[in-house]
């Protein structure tokens, strides 16, 4: 399928060492993907549900033993350990190419080699990076099918060009001792090995589009962020598009496909989808900011995702998708999850392949990081921009956390690098599902703390640098939190589609049509400015949501000095000097 040489040369070595029986291309085409289908199906990979009820949709269990995202066994093999910075493992390249050739090495005996070249982004976009992964699941495939653009077209594309990342996923016995998942950045090479869970293995997903493309992003003038692309549209027509970053747990998917309240939607408000978890922004050629979402599809957590908390991410489950880890209903079919309804079924089979009755058992019976890999053309809100190869400009940045009681509603920040130093200070408070200890604050800088392939103090002084290169065409920079407590524990604010009050406010801020109040952290809306209609809110009340605490700040800037500490000498000097601005301001 092609003639590119540095192409033809890996797989040469590709075949050497894991030994496959048989070299299968993935061309893209309907009849290849119906046919892998109905050959996983017979092998028990995939199990086919009800056709009526959901079309082309398929049910996988992965292994007991590989449900999630392996942090502690995901590195980052630079040639020096510094450059891997202290929030990522680190392996020396050399000792890392051997060991996990040794694992992987005659893997694929008695199996079939998939190649599978595809685009991250739209093919032919200037934005878009091309990459090739071979695997043998067919599982990988079919996912990789739906989260990226795969076949023929890529290949064409790509042409002679030896500007590729070359991917390497083998389930070897999925034996988690010995599970990998190394990222090559000075090299373009990613290796997983051990896991066949979507996270580790869909190499497109956070290990190029993330991991290995922040790194080039870093070289190349350009950005790759774990952050949605929303669209606001106002009655006159006019878009203007948003780039957001959040912690897990913070309703990112939910503000990506956001539905404005009625009264909003009566007067012709609409969102657009342009993606919910990646963005790469580069330059564009007038001077601002412009984002593609690298991906195709969604790969959401399905439990607590339903008609009232995101109809339009469930709505993309509807047709063509790959359920993983969730309950089977015997009785018709089709699949469930906790939170999808009251009605759990009584007749259905666990996440674990066991009888299951939901209306008796104890157990949960869907996975609780189960998932749906669905493609985002289903989405009824996608962005008619979604294909488009120049991206969409970016207005604003919003970063966000789960505070309940330090940070406002939402604050702007006084200029770029004071919004760099925002997003550098990102955290939330751990709820009580995620550990023991409730209220603990974890910093999680853009979002990107598990995902950044280099040190993150560099990756701090990038984003100056974007700052630099953009000049007065950058974006304003954001921050919300939607979770603000009272003294009896409940939110103060409703959150959900009521959050497209505050992105009005946003959107005016950058069109210079609304005012703020200058506080010691940035500048926060007037009360009067948000708009409470229809909304059971007095204003006194927002104001409480709006107020920025002095005292608490200045506690709050105790650590972040703690956390910066990490970062050494590696912490840009602006860094320093927005930390000791702000002390300033506070002790005033």
């Amino acid at each position: 399928m092609t003639n590119n040489k540095s192409v033809i040369a890996w797989l040469d070595e590709m075949k050497e060492l894991l030994c496959p029986d048989e070299v299968v291309w993935i061309d893209g085409s309907k009849e290849q993907i119906e046919k892998l289908r109905a050959e996983a199906c017979s092998t028990g990979e995939l199990i086919k549900l009800n056709q009526e009820l959901l079309p082309e949709c398929y049910l996988h269990r992965t292994a007991v033993n590989d449900v999630a995202r392996v942090e502690d066994r995901t590195f980052i093999c630079s040639r020096k350990e510094e450059d891997a910075g202290p929030t990522n493992n680190w392996k020396d390249p050399q000792e890392a190419y051997k060991m996990l050739f040794d694992i992987a090495r005659g893997s694929y005996k008695g199996k079939t080699m998939y190649v599978i070249p595809y685009s991250m982004g739209p093919v032919g976009s200037p934005l878009a990076e091309i990459g090739f992964e071979v695997t043998d699941s067919i599982y990988v495939v079919l996912n990789m099918a739906i989260m990226t653009r795969v076949g023929k077209k890529v290949v064409e594309t790509l042409g002679d060009s030896e500007n590729w990342i070359k991917g390497l996923h083998s389930r070897c016995d999925i034996d988690p001792e010995k599970r990998y998942i190394c990222h090559f950045p000075e090299d373009n090479y990613i290796i997983s090995v051990n896991s066949g869970y979507g996270g580790n293995v869909l190499l497109g997903k956070k290990c190029f589009a993330l991991r290995i493309a922040s790194y080039l992003g870093k070289n190349n003038q350009w950005m790759a962020e774990h952050m949605l692309i929303l669209g606001i549209e106002n009655p006159q027509g006019e878009i203007k598009y948003v780039a957001a970053a959040f912690p897990s747990a913070c309703g990112k998917t939910n503000l990506a496909m956001l539905i404005p309240p009625e009264g909003y939607r009566n007067k012709g408000y609409k969102v657009w989808t342009v993606g919910d978890d990646i963005a790469w922004m580069r330059k564009g050629p007038d001077g601002r900011l412009y984002a593609i979402n690298p991906e195709n599809g969604f790969f959401g957590v399905a439990p607590g995702t339903n008609k009232k908390s995101n109809p339009n991410a469930l709505a993309s489950t509807q047709k063509g998708t790959i359920f993983t880890n969730v309950v089977l209903n015997k009785d018709n079919d089709t699949v469930w999850w906790e939170g999808l309804d009251k009605n759990p079924p009584a007749n259905a089979v666990n996440w674990k392949g066991e009888p299951w009755n939901g209306q008796t058992s104890s157990e949960k019976g869907a996975h609780p990081n189960s998932r749906f890999t669905a493609p985002a053309e289903n989405c009824p809100c996608i962005s008619p921009e979604f294909n488009s190869t120049t991206g969409v400009p970016i207005s604003a940045i919003i970063f966000g956390g789960r505070r309940a009681q330090t940070t406002p509603l939402v604050y702007q920040s006084r200029d770029w690098n004071n919004g760099v130093f925002v997003g550098s200070i990102m955290a939330s408070e751990t709820t009580a599902a995620a550990t023991g200890a409730v209220g603990v604050v974890r910093r999680d800088p853009m979002a990107m703390l598990p995902f950044c392939g280099y040190h993150m103090g560099d990756y701090f002084a990038h984003w100056i640098e974007m700052g630099e290169v953009l000049g007065d065409k950058a974006p304003k920079i954001f921050n919300v939190n939607w979770f603000r407590l009272d003294d009896e524990g409940h939110f103060l604010w409703p959150g959900f589609g009521d959050n497209f009050r505050v992105l009005e406010w946003i959107i005016n801020r950058c069109e210079g049509k609304a005012d703020a109040q200058e506080t010691a952290i940035g500048y926060v809306p007037n009360a009067e400015d948000i708009n409470l209609e229809g909304l059971d809110i007095d204003i006194e009340t927002l104001k409480d949501i709006l107020y920025v605490d002095n005292e608490k700040w200045l506690k709050e800037a105790e650590g972040i000095e703690e956390f910066y500490k990490k970062f050494g000498d590696k912490l840009p000097q602006e860094l320093k000097n927005q930390l000791a601005g702000l002390k300033e301001r506070l002790s005033k």
